[in-house]
């Protein structure tokens, strides 16, 4: 009897085995697929957003075109988007829900508009279309595999990570953050391997492009107590920074579609209020991307007030309808805090810079894992232990408040 229950076990390791053998090929395979499809569109993308800012810098009044490039890109989006202008949070209502259709044309949509938006000088990001863009590829090629229900999931999201993991050359970073942005408290395990395959692949491809990712130094201060605690009460107030910009994004979202049903109308009075801002502040460092006011706070004091005026003109842009993402404005806010909070309590800048970048932006994607690991990405080895200090504190007091709103709680009940 024993040896019949020997061989009974042997068959079904055996066919187990084989059916593991036979979704690892299969997602490996889907996974370049998507990779590479991902990796090809993300470098053209990348590549326009560079051509968009020289431009932009080289030809100072385009800025005053913004109010018209605004109002055209919402038109195509109110004309021929359909559900493509709910953006990121389309996608996360797909992954959690199974009901969100993620359109082929949520694309070239959303580049043309992000484009646009940095064209002219909107102060925005690039993960949200990149995220889009990945996921919007990967919805299609599942469509066209005739792919169902959790297979269709698994491959949207790993559209999502190798879509961030191309943006920003960080892979594992991209990986993590595709099986942890759709909930709070609740990781997709189950897509590990496509998310990880796929990231990879289409960061490789964009190297193959020569797309280039700024380096950050993030100085080393070795561990100290005092430290620890001076990093532990920095970190409160990038989460509630991370809180303020997601709250009052969100606010403007609403006060401007209620005072702007017409979408046009709203985001050409959006882009109106950006140059008389920009006006007022004499300064344009703000517009576009902000890489090297970014760059800036790891090497030399900043204005300030510079993480507060980056929030509210990105709020802004972002509330009166403009297409971009949120994660590279929120570097630029949590590394120029950072920059300011160096002297209060005496570290250096490099590091409060950086610590603030990974640490605002935990908070307002309320991806704490992700953005620790980007951080080690980005940096390097270097104080780690402050950095995940860091986006654990800000991801707390951030409270439930998210740059998406499609985001499920699992740890939180009314």
């Amino acid at each position: 009897m024993k040896e019949v229950d020997n061989i009974k076990n042997l068959i079904r390791h055996v066919k187990e085995s084989k059916i593991t053998f036979n979704n690892f090929v299969k997602w490996f395979v889907l996974s370049i697929i998507s990779g590479i499809s991902v990796g090809v569109v993300i470098s053209f993308f990348l590549k326009s957003l560079e051509y968009a800012t020289t431009t932009r810098e080289n030809h100072p009044w385009l800025l005053y075109l913004l109010p018209l490039g605004g109002a055209l890109v919402s038109f195509l989006y109110f004309k021929y988007g359909k559900d493509s202008a709910k953006g990121n949070n389309l996608i996360i209502e797909q992954i959690n829900n199974s009901d969100g259709y993620i359109p082929s044309r949520m694309a070239p949509l959303v580049l043309f508009g992000t484009f646009i938006t940095h064209l002219f000088g909107g102060s925005a990001g690039r993960e949200g279309t990149g995220v889009q863009i990945g996921a919007s590829i990967s919805a299609t090629l599942g469509r066209m595999l005739k792919l169902k229900d959790i297979d269709y999931n698994i491959l949207i999201i790993s559209g999502v990570s190798s879509g961030f993991g191309v943006v920003f050359g960080t892979p594992i970073a991209g990986t993590v953050f595709g099986l942890e942005v759709h909930s709070v408290g609740k990781m997709r395990y189950e897509a590990i391997i496509p998310c990880l395959i796929s990231s990879y692949i289409g960061t490789y491809i964009s190297e193959l492009f020569n797309i280039h990712h700024t380096n950050y130094h993030m100085a080393n201060v070795g561990f100290d107590n005092i430290v620890f605690i001076k990093v532990i009460v920095c970190s409160i107030l990038f989460g509630l920074t991370s809180k303020l910009f997601a709250e009052l994004t969100h606010y403007l979202k609403r006060v401007f579609a209620n005072k702007f049903p017409n979408t046009s109308l709203k985001s050409f009075v959006g882009g109106l209020v950006i140059i008389v801002a920009i006006i007022i502040i004499g300064n344009r460092q703000y517009l576009g991307l902000s890489l090297d006011l970014l760059n800036n706070a790891f090497q030399s004091p900043v204005f300030y007030g510079a993480f507060i005026i980056k929030l509210v003109l990105t709020a802004i842009t972002l509330g009166s309808g403009f297409q971009g993402g949120e994660v590279t404005p929120l570097f630029v806010i949590g590394a120029t805090l950072g920059n300011a909070l160096s002297s209060i309590v005496n570290l250096p800048i490099s590091f409060m810079a950086g610590v603030g970048m990974i640490g605002v932006f935990a908070g307002a994607t309320r991806t704490p894992i992700a953005s620790f690991i980007m951080g080690v990405e980005l940096f390097g080895g270097i104080d780690i232990r402050y950095l995940f200090v860091a986006c654990a504190i800000s991801y707390v007091f951030s409270g439930r408040s998210t740059i998406y709103t499609a985001q499920k709680n699992e740890l939180l009940e009314d």
